[in-house]
């Protein structure tokens, strides 16, 4: 049985990664070996590593591809995307390739309004707090000043302090709800510390104010943080056509085709357990982009998911409509993004994946993260509603079925090719594989 360890953290890496192999594997020489394949032992970059987080004994790698031939309002991008699953980048230059004949993309920010919130218990009179605040906020914004100056330099800052109350919901409970706008950045620290300081502002600020009786001093702060629901950080990003360029697939017309996609995104916007899937689609494209470019894709997937609940029920992202002729395909998406701090300039990769496409501003990457998700879904509805969502994910997925299987490089050649023409099933190359072994 596994004993706790004590210290394990001032171990060195050696040491970490003998005692997990020890502790908890099987066969602990094919886990050193396995960690220590993907650790580049004594490199500068490797320091840089071991210092984003804790207690690390190896690096964990994903695949970095790129999507290119996106034109997005007249510029055209190739976009790094970083992830493991088969078809995505396929799927996503497939649809930068059928819109770059068609205009491309146009995308727009709406918004960049992020929002931090002091969670606080106050149970004296409401009127006496309101006024209470309304007279501090001058002092809060004074005390958080030295935290704002250089935000402010760069167009940023706090933009609005208001009480809210919540009582509603749970006794005596009211929110200082801030406003923010954190240029290139993202912003997380620059907003908590400014919270914690409203925090401290407002308690000190207690003690003095000759409105409150006694009682009514004893605020009991809860907690002081950002939020990472972001609904006035918006971004727009659409596409649309004539209806006849849509092309004919196989035996169905444009008309057909748009009509169906218009069907199927309207499903997705009324049933919840078809919602979900699309909008995992949807992320697929959203969520690489982020990650390569060092951006928190936790945050970006919360605040995008209680979006699409917005409306009281988990609901689609995209909108599709057909307008005199015209098909269009659309999203609307919460994204609070950045190109400045955290390890836009630490990460190697990071940085190159931001140099990529052209050193953007925040504002910029929105519009382009926005336009993956958006070329992720055309592509997955274009297929479910034609030739179906298996057929050109398995073909994705072939190379990873013949790895399993442990094919050759001579074996993978022939069955890439014959897979070309027939359906790629799990148990179909397992027993192509088989045949061509006996033969």
């Amino acid at each position: 049985m596994v004993q706790p360890i004590k210290g394990f953290s001032k171990l060195s890496k050696e040491d970490k990664i003998d005692w997990v192999a020890r502790n908890y594997t099987v066969k602990p020489e094919d886990t050193k070996e396995i960690l220590q394949t993907y650790w580049h032992s004594d490199s500068e970059l490797q320091k840089l590593h071991d210092e984003f987080i804790e207690n690390t004994i190896s690096n964990f790698y994903l695949p970095l591809g790129i999507a290119p031939n996106f034109l997005i309002n007249g510029e055209l991008y190739a976009i790094p995307m970083a992830i493991e699953e088969s078809s995505v980048v396929a799927a996503a230059s497939k649809a930068a390739k059928f819109w770059l004949e068609r205009g491309g993309f146009s995308a727009r920010v709406l918004g960049t309004e992020k929002i931090g919130q002091v969670h606080f218990i106050y149970k004296g009179d409401p009127e006496k707090l309101q006024a209470f605040i309304s007279q501090i906020k001058p002092q809060l914004l004074k005390d958080s000043s030295e935290i704002t100056k250089n935000m402010v330099k760069r167009g940023g800052g706090i933009t609005d302090i208001v009480l809210v109350d919540k009582r509603d919901a749970i006794e005596n409970y009211y929110q200082l709800h801030a406003t923010f706008e954190t240029r290139d950045a993202m912003g997380a620290n620059f907003i908590n510390s400014c919270l914690e300081q409203f925090a401290n502002t407002m308690l000190r600020e207690t003690e003095n104010y000759k409105g409150f009786d006694d009682n009514e001093r004893d605020i009991d702060v809860v907690m002081s943080i950002l939020s990472n629901y972001v609904p006035g950080c918006l971004v727009r990003a659409e596409v649309s056509c004539p209806v006849a360029e849509l092309e004919d697939e196989e035996s169905m017309t444009a008309e057909a085709i748009a009509d169906k996609i218009v069907r199927a995104v309207r499903i997705a916007q009324a049933e919840p357990y078809r919602a979900v899937t699309h909008n995992k689609g949807i992320m697929n494209g959203i969520d690489a982009v982020v990650l390569a470019t060092g951006n928190d894709f936790r945050a970006v997937e919360a605040g995008i998911h209680a979006y699409a609940a917005r409306g009281g029920s988990y609901s689609s992202l995209t909108n599709a409509s057909i307008e005199n002729g015209i098909f269009k395909f659309w999203i609307e998406i919460p994204l609070a993004l950045g190109t400045v701090g955290g390890l836009t300039r630490l990460h190697p990769l990071v940085n190159l994946a931001l140099k990529i496409l052209q050193n953007p501003s925040a504002e910029d990457l929105m519009k382009i993260t926005a336009v993956a998700g958006l070329a992720q879904n055309f592509a997955a509805m274009r297929s479910l509603v034609t030739t179906g969502i298996q057929q050109g994910h398995m073909k994705m997925h072939l190379l990873n079925i013949l790895n399993q299987m442990g094919a050759n490089d001579d074996e993978k050649k022939t069955l890439v090719h014959y897979f070309r023409e027939h359906s790629a099933t799990h148990g179909a190359v397992m027993e192509a594989l088989q045949k061509l072994r006996q033969d």
